[in-house]
């Protein structure tokens, strides 16, 4: 009896050693921050059985499987989608496999997400069926290979891909998928696979693919590359050159008979003669009721609106229509662009003040005309950022197009920029160290907002004390944080071939290596906070026999004990307000740190602005710049012959989700 247990226990270890060496590595998997639960808790009860016997038992015929257990607080909701041409035993196994791997992955957070190719899982805490406006957790992929022709391949796929999500949008009820090819440039053929988890509806399948297509220009790398994909729980699509599905595989529709029960086939029949007609009819009518809505529409339009017919969806069209303005009324609000209205010129062309027919008070951006988009491109980008909506960003009512005339509409901000009074010795005076500190924390709540929490997850790149307004009460507001999506499109993951901002505030990594992350923006706003405490611009000026430039002069008198020296002298007589000003130039020296994994995120920011209890860890030096005759304020524009630049496997992590 002692030999078989002994026997029994071998056999047991053993069966667990090999499946675990049968189990693959997942190919991507990411933990989410909706909460965690304890070791042995009702949570993970409920999710152990949820991953490991439920969604694979649940799947249909075409690899889609959602389940639930449990109550609230520790209800589990899970789904599982595997690939349309994918064969539903391997379908079975991939989910298999991911609910283990996926328990090991995340061994404590209450949301994860993670998958193969054939296969992905997502499970939290709270149902998303049916929803896709969560767009985290996301991944993206790529191939290691770029394309010959970036520009040439990307019209190309787009092309391809907007057909196949109309194709997987409205496919049949239990899958939503579509795979095809096209021609590409140099002989080459474009494959791409776009998929939907079968709970969205036509319109929720369209909208999520929409973003995720968008989402590639900010996967960077993904534009240049032969090979990428974006995926998401909801939606996902793949491109490659070399074919990635089965078409042998996709099938075509299924017969009404999955649809529909009964017991005999007349009664299938009898239902898909009663319901087809009456489909037909219900369609009819939407389409007759939508065409007299546009032309009423139409007719209430002002005059100093156009039409725009070629958006993918009706109410992008609708939005689109109240977004675009007529050349002809900006060039009246502005007087035709006269030096009178000019209120400045920055990296991306001259700003005008504006008054429309209504009254309201407007500043217009006029784009140089070397953007490479075409007009459609152009309105989808401008629909996306207007979509940004934070009171610590500059409001984008609308823009114009006309031959080669760009044109961007912004809401006035009627006390200028903070250059105009932070560094005016009159103006200065009206700076307390109260207004100061709550500008410092609403550009921080902005680029938190542009960082972690908008739709495009936008990196600055531009962040000055020119490109923050200050409204009527004195609130800041960060402009230009929509150019970098606009305007430059060569630009990939973590490197960029154009290395575009202001010289005394660009991180290191960016000016010699064309590197760009969200702590490119975080080394900004730390030079940025340093000039609002000290008053004085980051430039070069002399410190008895010695030139220093800000930074160097901070630290200086940091690693001295004389921090108070660099706090403007209209600051230093509230002796109340030192430890809030300390505090900030510690965080400000954290921010400019030379290396990039060293310096905080905009949420640990936050926190440092919020919780005066939170011990702050000691900076490290930063970066010394050579002085020059290089004006710290002068924008620079390098091709990349102007640096060492470096190549794809960049180490930084542009979208740590």
């Amino acid at each position: 009896m002692g030999f078989q247990k002994w026997l029994v226990f071998v056999c047991y270890f053993s069966c667990i050693i090999l499946l675990a060496i049968a189990q693959p590595e997942l190919l991507y998997s990411l933990c989410g921050e909706t909460g965690n639960y304890t070791q042995n808790s009702i949570y993970q009860s409920n999710l152990n059985t949820t991953l490991l016997s439920s969604l694979s038992s649940k799947l249909n015929q075409y690899g889609f499987s959602n389940a639930s257990m449990g109550e609230t607080p520790d209800r589990v909701s899970a789904v599982a989608l595997c690939r349309g041409d994918v064969e539903p035993d391997i379908c079975r196994s991939c989910v298999d496999n991911a609910g283990r791997k996926m328990v090991q992955s995340c061994p404590n957070q209450k949301e994860g997400f993670g998958g193969y190719d054939e296969c992905m899982i997502h499970y939290n805490n709270v149902s998303t069926l049916g929803s896709w406006s969560s767009t985290f957790p996301e991944k993206y992929l790529w191939n290691v290979q770029n394309s010959s022709s970036p520009e040439e391949f990307n019209k190309d796929l787009q092309k391809l891909l907007e057909s196949l999500r109309d194709l997987a949008a409205n496919g049949f009820p239990l899958r939503k998928f579509a795979a095809g090819n096209t021609s590409g440039p140099a002989f080459q053929t474009i494959y791409a696979a776009v998929q939907c988890s079968p709970d969205l509806s036509v319109q929720g399948c369209s909208d999520c693919l929409v973003s995720a297509f968008a989402d590639l220009n900010g996967c960077g790398s993904c534009t240049v590359k032969k090979g990428g994909r974006v995926i998401r729980p909801s939606c996902n699509f793949r491109f490659e050159t070399e074919r990635f599905f089965n078409y042998t595989l996709i099938g075509s529709p299924p017969s009404p008979e999955i649809y529909f029960t009964g017991e005999k086939d007349n009664t299938v029949r009898t239902v898909i003669i009663i319901v087809i007609p009456v489909v037909a009819i219900i369609i009819i009518l939407t389409l007759c009721i939508w065409v007299i809505v546009l032309k009423k529409r139409h007719k209430r339009k002002p005059e100093d609106m156009e039409v725009v017919e070629e958006i993918s969806t009706v109410d992008d069209i609708s939005t689109v229509e109240s977004l675009q303005y007529n050349f002809g009324t900006i060039r009246t609000a502005t007087n035709n662009f006269s030096d009178s209205n000019k209120l400045g010129q920055g990296g991306f062309g001259p700003v005008y003040k504006g008054e429309l027919p209504n009254g309201q008070e407007i500043a217009v951006k006029r784009l140089s005309a070397n953007s490479g988009q075409g007009d459609l491109e152009f309105k989808n980008e401008v629909l996306l950022v207007a979509k940004l909506q934070h009171r610590n960003l500059v409001r984008l009512l609308g823009f114009c197009l006309e031959g080669r005339e760009r044109l961007l509409v912004y809401e006035f901000v009627p006390n200028a920029s903070l250059d105009h009074s932070l560094f005016d010795p009159v103006k200065r005076e009206n700076l307390d160290w109260k207004t100061r500190y709550k500008i410092i924390g609403g550009i921080s709540k902005g680029l938190l907002y542009l960082h972690e929490d908008s739709r495009l997850r936008i990196i600055h790149r531009d962040l000055k004390a020119s490109n923050v307004l200050l409204d009527a009460e004195m609130n800041p507001k960060i402009s230009d944080f929509g150019m970098a999506r606009l305007f430059e499109l060569d630009e990939s993951e973590g490197n960029t071939s154009r290395i575009v901002g202001t010289y005394g505030y660009m991180a290191p990594e960016y000016v010699m290596h064309g590197q760009f992350s969200i702590k490119s923006d975080v080394f900004s706003f730390g030079v940025l906070v340093l000039e609002i405490v000290s008053g004085q611009k980051n430039n070069c000026f002399k410190n008895g026999e010695s030139v220093q430039d800000l930074l160097s002069y901070a630290w200086t008198q940091w690693r001295e004990g004389t921090t108070l020296n660099l706090v403007d002298p209209f600051l230093r007589g509230n002796s109340g307000s030192v430890r809030e000003i300390l505090r900030c130039i510690h965080m400000a020296l954290l921010c400019v740190q030379e290396n990039v994994g060293d310096r905080p995120t905009m949420s640990t920011i936050l926190l440092m602005l919020s919780g005066s209890s939170l011990s702050l860890p000691l900076p490290s030096a930063p970066p010394f710049f050579m002085h020059s005759t290089i004006s710290p304020e002068a924008p620079l524009l390098l091709n990349e012959t102007a640096y060492s630049s470096q190549n794809d496997a960049s180490t930084i992590e542009l979208y740590p989700r």
